[in-house]
């Protein structure tokens, strides 16, 4: 029984941490001077995007030197947010038979 009242207070406690980490990397500003940040000081190219629901639009860009990847959140008020991003992106080959 003290094993499971420790392993709920480990979870109580570090649940709210991860949380609380996830959104702090969350990076929203302007779409414009987001996209400017994004080709300029990164280097970045946009490589696709698709409509999440009517006002939210998603894109993967990939940056040219190292392959990182971030996929951005845009919204229809004109507000883009880095929802997601990891590294050595690689691209899907565009025979469908490989």
């Amino acid at each position: 029984m003290r094993i499971f009242r420790a392993i709920f207070l480990v979870i109580t406690v570090a649940l709210p941490n991860v949380a609380q980490a996830n959104l702090g990397d969350i990076k929203c500003d302007d779409t414009a001077r987001l996209r400017t940040t994004l080709t300029g000081p990164l280097g970045a190219q946009r490589q696709a995007g698709g409509l999440r629901d009517p006002e939210t639009m998603l894109e993967i860009w990939v940056t040219r030197r190292d392959r990182d990847w971030m996929i951005v959140q845009n919204y229809a008020n004109g507000t883009s947010c880095i929802v997601a991003m990891g590294e050595y992106w690689e691209e899907a080959p565009k025979d469908p038979t490989l």
